[in-house]
């Protein structure tokens, strides 16, 4: 499978790394490389199956270039388990919700690599790559406690974590919400927290220039559109404590 170049200018570019854990019985994730003028970010690069072969690629996607930073959208090991190795084989610093950093250390943390572990305040931050701005965008409760997402104005991308994730997919882009909503609807109602959080995401999004959103996991969302209407299903949608209260019973003999 091919990577995919979702944005190049010459200048800027994004890339969808394929799905190193094919065939695994691992969730099957995304990897996303932003780079800008020979500068680069990684979006939540994995787990340790997939790590030599995501490192190796990176590193032939930025051509001599330098991999400056490590985005973290959240604590999941499917997004920092090898975040030891990267640190140790890079210069990159690594960047994750405040509230994580101290987690992080116990995948098997290198004491010598600690001070490359950096926090995101709870507010969110602008990244500086290679002179390009990237946003890091609050998205508590979904579904981490201390969760971001990443926004490139450049190419108009929302890379949602785990926010548009879907199951049991064979293709890589959205061409009908319809008939996708069932790989994302029990994800969904599950693992967000509530539809309060996820109608301030969507008045936080609404405001943003989106031609794709491209979550962690499954399809993305390849136009306007389409990425309006993800938005739109979010802020309508009931899920976490909205659904599983009722199940707070002790449990029958």
């Amino acid at each position: 499978m091919a990577n995919i170049v979702l944005y190049d200018d010459g200048v800027h570019k994004n890339i969808l790394l394929e799905d190193f854990a094919a065939g695994d019985l691992a969730v099957q994730t995304n990897q996303h490389l932003i780079i800008h003028d020979g500068i680069g970010m990684i979006l939540d690069p994995g787990g340790h199956k997939v790590y030599a072969k995501v490192l190796s690629e990176t590193f032939g996607q930025l051509a001599g270039g330098k991999l400056k930073y490590l985005f973290l959208s959240h604590q999941d090991p499917d997004i920092v388990a090898a975040i030891n190795g990267w640190l140790m084989t890079t210069e990159a610093d690594a960047y994750i919700s405040s509230i994580w950093t101290r987690f992080v250390s116990h995948f098997c943390f290198d004491h010598m690599v600690l001070d490359r572990m950096k926090p995101i305040p709870d507010e969110g931050m602008v990244f500086d790559v290679g002179g390009c701005k990237l946003y890091a965008l609050p998205a508590h409760f979904l579904h981490s406690e201390g969760n971001f997402q990443l926004y490139d104005p450049i190419s108009k991308i929302l890379y949602s974590g785990d926010l548009g994730a879907s199951m049991g997919t064979d293709y890589r882009v959205v061409r009908d919400f319809k008939s996708h909503l069932p790989h994302m609807d029990g994800f969904h109602r599950r693992f967000m927290a509530s539809n309060k959080v996820m109608k301030a995401w969507a008045n936080m999004v609404r405001q943003l220039d989106i031609e794709i959103i491209a979550p962690q996991h499954g399809a993305l969302f390849p136009d306007a559109a389409m990425s309006r209407q993800f938005i739109e299903w979010c802020a309508g949608l009931e899920c976490g404590i909205d659904l599983i209260t009722p199940m707070y019973k002790v449990p029958a003999a």
